[in-house]
């Protein structure tokens, strides 16, 4: 691209940025220089000629430093079919098309290619869709060449040595507190429901799910903080929101941009929040030489360096928050539309459930892997809602050749297409027939126990991708697989439920690029049942 080509292409966003910098003088410059007037939402100096100084200065020093980074252009592999087709027009027309159909998109691309290679257009321009058969090849791919953490960062708006540096966590020793907490949460979070009673499914279950995750990150104390779990969910619903307003910025604008984003500005004070919340816990037992099993103290303990700064340790377990809750919600409601819609797995996954109970009414550690039929629903719920439509997510930095010889450009955003991966016939025969005791069945009666672990809701392999696969696989998929468990044994044993009157009909999925959440807005009909 010629530099003349370079600047028409930047210029307006050169300018924006400009203007965006000008707004911030006035906490450089003072109040008494530098009168403002409002004007269509911008606002400028009233002495022109020190406007034009500084718009100059800002100009300029742009271009010095936006011309040396010239774009990365996106280099397309030759012979791979594009969504929608290939000319510009159509490509600019289906990345808009993504953003609310790319559900369908991908299962196109997968269906005509018969689960090759593909692109999707999108908003970060055509990613390229991968034949499982190379996941082998790239899993253990050196992270300079192909990064996991830049399509994260995407997203989630998490600094780079957070994301890698944040090892597993054991936390079966934890699922005892966090049932007894589960309790206290449905009893905080839904109303007395002794008759009837209208539930938002998404918001109650996000609350409940924000308590008992808590449990796990900080024990009682930080469970029962309301300013913390507040925070939590806040902090969720902001980042999602703020990753998704400065994606439509160039990169080079974003660190302006991010402080004229109101949900990214209100995230300092989620920051703020998790400090109070957290700090006085780190301190207390640092005094106390208190051990501890929830994931603050391992946090802590684990933490070298400038990592035991306790401000460090509040913020990362605030960023894990924004996974735990956003994932660990959305199974659960989803299940709850299904359930509704679908009764008659009720009573089976009741009966189920009583049968593992200890005599305190919790559900012990070696019990969890005996609620096979309750597994089996949440994966084939998973498996008709996919919480991403697209998994294993990377950006190739530099030219990656594959082992037959196929050569992956740089610059390219790849990914499995994962929701269409699940509707496949060769791998889930009669696809799209719900039937929620599928992976049970293949767990009794099949002799081969490597294919019986793969049916399990947590599995991590290249025909069950939802919890990613390789090294970057969600490391907390356990515990979160016991968490639901635990959430939704406790529903089916205290709750009846079922759609209200005239909307029976199971609730539709939002889509938004590649999420496919729960339906925010719907509501299920709760009755607490009468205990024997």
């Amino acid at each position: 691209m010629a530099i003349k080509d370079y600047l028409y292409a930047n210029l307006m966003a050169l300018f924006v940025s400009a203007g965006l910098i000008v707004f911030s003088l006035r906490y450089v410059v003072g109040e008494t220089e530098s009168k403002f007037l409002a004007i269509q939402g911008f606002e400028f100096f009233e002495n022109r000629t020190k406007l034009s100084s500084y718009l100059t200065v800002i100009v300029v020093g742009l271009l010095f430093v936006t011309l040396p980074q010239r774009p990365k252009r996106q280099k397309l592999a030759p012979g791979i079919p594009i969504v929608g087709g290939s000319d510009i027009q159509h490509v600019k027309q289906n990345r808009k098309r993504f953003i609310h159909d790319g559900k369908s998109m991908l299962a196109e691309g997968y269906r005509k290619t018969k689960g090759g290679f593909f692109y999707v257009p999108s908003n970060c321009g055509e990613r390229l869709m991968l034949p499982v058969k190379y996941l082998e090849d790239l899993k253990t791919a050196p992270i300079d060449q192909v990064d996991f953490v830049a399509t994260f960062i995407e997203y989630l708006i998490f600094g780079e040595k957070d994301v890698r540096g944040l090892k597993d966590f054991q936390s079966a020793d934890v699922m005892p507190a966090v049932q007894r907490e589960i309790r206290n949460a449905f009893d905080a979070a839904f109303p007395p429901c002794e008759d009837w009673t209208e539930i938002n499914v998404v918001e109650r279950i996000t609350k409940v799910v924000a308590r008992v995750s808590s449990c796990m990150f900080g024990g009682i104390e930080l469970s029962e903080n309301e300013k913390w779990v507040e925070a939590s969910i806040a902090f969720a619903i902001d980042g999602f929101h703020g990753a998704q307003k400065i994606k439509r910025y160039p990169h080079v604008l974003r660190p302006i941009a991010k402080y004229f984003i109101s949900e990214i500005r209100s995230i300092a004070g989620h920051y703020a929040e998790a400090e109070k919340a957290a700090i006085p816990i780190l301190e207390a037992r640092q005094k106390a030489g208190e051990k501890a099993l929830d994931l603050l103290y391992w946090m802590s303990d684990q933490a070298k360096g400038s990592e035991r700064n306790m401000k460090f340790i509040a913020s990362i377990l605030l960023k894990v928050s924004f996974a735990a809750i956003h994932t660990s919600a959305a199974a659960p409601s989803q299940l709850i539309y299904d359930l509704c819609a679908m009764p008659e797995y009720v009573e089976p996954l009741r009966k189920e459930v009583e049968s593992v109970l200890d005599p305190d009414g919790n559900i012990d550690k070696k019990s969890f892997g005996q609620l096979v039929k309750l597994d089996s629903i949440m994966k084939e719920s998973q498996r008709f809602n996919p919480l991403l439509l697209i998994t294993f997510e990377r950006v190739v930095h530099t030219p990656y050749r594959l082992s037959d010889g196929f050569v992956i450009p740089a610059h390219t955003h790849i990914g499995v297409p994962t929701s269409s991966l699940l509707m496949d016939p060769d791998l889930y025969p009669d696809p799209t027939r719900y039937d929620g005791f599928r992976f049970a069945k293949i767990r009794t009666h099949e002799p081969n126990a490597d294919a019986s672990a793969r049916a399990q809701y947590a599995a991590s392999n290249p025909s069950s991708m939802s919890f990613g696969f390789g090294r970057h696989s969600c490391p907390g998929r356990f515990f979160a697989a016991n968490e639901i468990k635990a959430i939704m044994g406790y529903l089916l044993l205290n709750f009846d439920m079922k759609f209200p009157e005239g909307k029976e009909k199971r609730p539709e999925s939002l889509l938004f690029e590649t999420q496919f959440l729960p339906n925010p807005t719907a509501t299920v009909m709760f009755k607490r049942r009468k205990q024997a």
